[in-house]
């Protein structure tokens, strides 16, 4: 499986948006300060994830919810409007 994850930044609230083959590892990534663009903005909470078949499900997943389009049903969805 694999899957889209959404962070929340306890420091600015600021959403990351981003897809793993192992969601466990790469949310301690992120927390762990080993991912340059979200280091500054840690800790970070995981409010959100989906998984998919593909890889390539998963990527067009993500880059659904990385457009503007995507964000806002995404902040719908989540209640964060």
């Amino acid at each position: 499986m694999y899957y889209v994850y959404i962070l929340q930044s306890t420091v600015n609230k600021e959403l990351y948006v981003g897809s793993t083959e192992d969601l466990r590892t790469r949310v301690g990534d992120h927390n762990g300060g080993r991912v340059q663009s979200t280091k500054p903005y840690r800790p970070w909470d995981l409010i959100y994830y989906e998984a998919h078949r593909t890889k390539i499900l998963a990527r067009r997943a993500e880059l659904f919810y990385k457009s503007g389009q995507g964000r806002r049903h995404l902040k719908k969805k989540l209640g964060l409007e």
